[in-house]
């Protein structure tokens, strides 16, 4: 026998003695002879079907809802960011407005020419605090008061004798709140 032959006998012994699982058939349903039963599997069927419809409406709902807020979040976050940015530009003007008031020399003040200008200049000075107030902006109270690293900034310690130790005896910059937020920290002189 060719050894080809051979090869074909064996693998025709082995399929013969090997088990081969035929997929059973499933035995169909039986057909329901009466109408009714056949209804009722249906609109059994179709209330599953509206179910499991009515369930994904009402997680895509809630995900749109989810979605909707973070979106207002996120614009409500940025109007912040935005109107802190503005505030912070606009500080130096104020601390500006400030020094010229403090600094108007007393001749001056006396001038009746120049009185006009000065009460002008304190006008803009006060207009844009109130601006700024009612925006959210507060001073941080600094004078007279203890350090505290969240809203002062100590620059320098000097010693003063009628102070406590780490009171603020002067402020060299004026520090600022918006809302809860420090967006400018007040530069104060501390007492050793």
């Amino acid at each position: 026998m060719t050894r080809k032959a051979t090869h074909h006998q064996e693998e025709i012994q082995k399929k013969s003695s090997a088990e081969v699982d035929l997929p059973q058939e499933v035995p169909a349903e039986p057909l329901a002879s009466d109408p009714v039963t056949g209804l009722e599997a249906e609109l059994e069927l179709q209330k599953q079907q509206v179910e499991k419809l009515r369930e994904e409406v009402i997680r895509r709902a809630a995900e749109f809802e989810n979605f909707r807020k973070q979106k207002e979040r996120e614009a409500s976050q940025a109007a912040s960011r935005s109107l802190e940015n503005t505030v912070r530009e606009l500080l130096p003007l104020l601390d500006d407005l400030k020094r010229l008031m403090h600094h108007i020399p007393a001749e001056m003040q006396a001038m009746s020419e120049a009185k006009p200008f000065i009460e002008g200049v304190e006008l803009i000075r006060k207009n844009f605090t109130s601006w700024l107030e009612s925006k959210g902006v507060r001073e941080i109270a600094a004078k007279g008061q203890m350090l505290d690293v969240n809203f002062h900034e100590a620059i320098t310690q000097i010693d003063h004798p009628d102070a406590e130790s780490d009171s603020i005896v002067e402020e060299y910059q004026t520090g600022y709140t918006l809302g809860e937020r420090v967006i400018r920290h007040a530069k104060v002189i501390v007492a050793r």
